[in-house]
């Protein structure tokens, strides 16, 4: 996963910020002002993505922008502030996007996810117990042995266990792999989920009451 550094003065929200990015297993840094990032910045190898607050105290996240562009860092401005014209300056200066408080843990972990696809490469494969996923070969191993998989399933699974510890909704599975023009039901991921659970054992993917699935990293242990 990511090495990501948070900058925000609001100790609750930094908090609430670190807790759901580690939950999927990025590290996580915090700084509490400019001054103690620029300092991290220097003392540290440089992190793969700064979330950074725009209303900091003393320096605001504007300005302390410059130094993590200098060094090709990428960018997530967190503010309160509404006015389109804040957010169309933070995106020309270079920030890779945009995330207005309050927000949902869902949408963080979303926008963080499609910037680290962006500007990282991505992580090539996953073990969990005796389950191994190598995501560029689309290949699924369970005791060393190779799982067949449909196209459809593989996708599922991959969804799934690169959002790992993420509860996902079934209608937010069908439209990322269905795609959002599919004309199927939700039920359609159920099915699919069930036959999952039949190749790979039923510990790894957990339901979530009402709402949708979730993929477990330590379903497979004992």
């Amino acid at each position: 996963m990511a090495d990501i550094l948070i900058v925000e003065d609001e100790a609750s929200i930094r908090q609430v910020l670190s807790m759901h990015l580690m939950l999927v297993g990025h590290d996580v840094r915090e700084a509490q002002d400019a001054r103690q990032a620029r300092d991290m910045l220097l003392a540290s190898r440089a992190p793969d993505l700064a979330v950074l607050d725009v209303m900091l105290p003393g320096e605001d996240g504007f300005s302390l922008a410059g130094a993590f562009l200098e060094r090709e860092i990428p960018i997530l401005f967190v503010t309160a502030k509404t006015a389109v014209a804040d957010r169309v300056y933070g995106l020309r200066m270079g920030a890779q996007d945009y995330i207005l408080k309050p927000f949902e843990p869902a949408e963080l972990l979303a926008r963080v996810e499609n910037i680290l696809r962006r500007t990282r490469r991505e992580e090539s494969g996953l073990a969990c117990g005796a389950l191994q996923i190598d995501f560029a070969a689309r290949r699924v191993l369970m005791a060393g042995k190779e799982v067949s998989l449909t196209a459809m399933e593989f996708d599922l699974l991959a969804m799934l266990a690169r959002r790992r510890n993420v509860a996902m909704s079934r209608e937010e599975l069908l439209s990322g792999v269905w795609g959002y023009g599919y004309a199927g039901e939700t039920r359609t991921v159920d099915v699919h989920i069930q036959r999952l659970r039949g190749k790979i054992g039923a510990g790894y993917i957990e339901t979530v009451y009402k709402y949708g699935y979730r993929f477990c990293e330590t379903g497979g242990r004992a």
